[in-house]
């Protein structure tokens, strides 16, 4: 009886351990979207490109994987990145460079800081991509949770 008492007591507390560790391991991945325009620039140009951008950010690993799909771009880009911090409408500096190749669909990962985890899920940054013929950016887009 009193082993029995011992191995029940034991088996709650490796269980009880596991739920601790359940939610870390099953944190709900994080859906962002941004459409991307030339009236979206601060200030805004004109431009007859336009594009998206759909990413995945996972709080267990930290890691942002984004896919950023354009058009009719005045010229190939000549940078793409997220800036941050800021609300639509203001500028910022870069937070995320794009890897090249820029050539569309751009697609990337990256691992974020806790603070830039909380600027991008505040809506705080956006995606701008930038061409020789608009150097400050030709289409940009806030990112925002959704799907």
């Amino acid at each position: 009886m009193h082993k029995l008492l011992i191995r029940t007591a034991v088996a709650g507390v490796a269980t009880a351990a596991l739920l601790s560790l359940a939610p870390a391991a099953f944190a709900q991945a994080v859906m962002y979207k941004a459409d991307l325009t030339s009236a979206a620039e601060v200030p805004p140009v004109t431009s007859k490109g336009t594009g998206t951008l759909t990413a995945t950010y996972d709080p267990a690993s930290k890691k942002l994987s984004y896919t950023v799909n354009y058009k009719d771009l005045s010229g190939p880009p000549t940078a793409a990145h997220f800036h941050g911090p800021a609300a639509a409408g203001a500028n910022a500096g870069i937070v995320l460079p794009a890897a090249a190749p820029l050539t569309s669909p751009i697609k990337g990962e990256a691992t974020l800081t806790d603070a830039q985890a909380a600027d991008l899920a505040a809506g705080r940054w956006y995606f701008n991509i930038h061409t020789a013929a608009n150097p400050p950016g030709e289409i940009r887009g806030q990112v925002m949770k959704g799907m």
